[in-house]
This record gives structure tokens, C-alpha cells and sequence, in this order.
């Protein structure tokens, strides 16, 4: 029972900080305009972006895959922490 509330307690504590620490990304890149931390994401070479008139396309292919690489390694971190 006590293991129980220590694992949720671990996880209830990481969930808050997670949340703080995109909080504070999210804050951050509003203040440098767009252009500063986060500048790049959207724009790299396979992001596929198509302008006509009446029609808009934005799909970001390269912007996903970083992001996937990024989290997956942070998610491999975290769990060598927890186990």
C-alpha cells in the first residue's frame, strides 16, 4: 500500500513539473517574438508549405520528426530515472 502512494506521488510530481517547465517554454518563446527559441520549428526542409489562392497546405513533415526524436529521448531518460 505504501509503495502505491509513493509511485503516484513520483508521478503526480513529475506530471507538475512537466506542466511548469512547458509553461515556462511556452511564455518564454512568446517573449522573444517567435522568431528566438522557437524560431526554427516550422521551417526546416521537410516542412511542406503550399500557397494558392482559395487554398492553404501546411504539413509539417521535418518539424514532426525532430519532435519526435526529441521526446523520445527525453521519455528514454525519465524512464531510466523511474525503473
Amino acid at each position: 500500500m505504501q509503495d502505491e502512494f509513493s509511485s503516484i506521488g513520483k508521478m503526480l510530481i513529475f506530471i507538475g513539473a512537466s506542466i511548469a517547465i512547458l509553461g515556462f517554454l511556452i511564455v518564454f518563446a512568446q517573449k522573444s517574438g517567435g522568431n528566438g527559441l522557437f524560431g526554427w520549428f516550422g521551417n526546416l526542409p521537410l516542412d511542406i508549405r503550399i500557397n494558392r489562392e482559395n487554398f492553404r497546405l501546411y504539413f509539417p513533415i521535418g518539424s514532426s520528426i525532430i519532435l519526435s526524436i526529441i521526446l523520445s529521448v527525453i521519455i528514454g531518460i525519465i524512464n531510466k530515472f523511474i525503473r
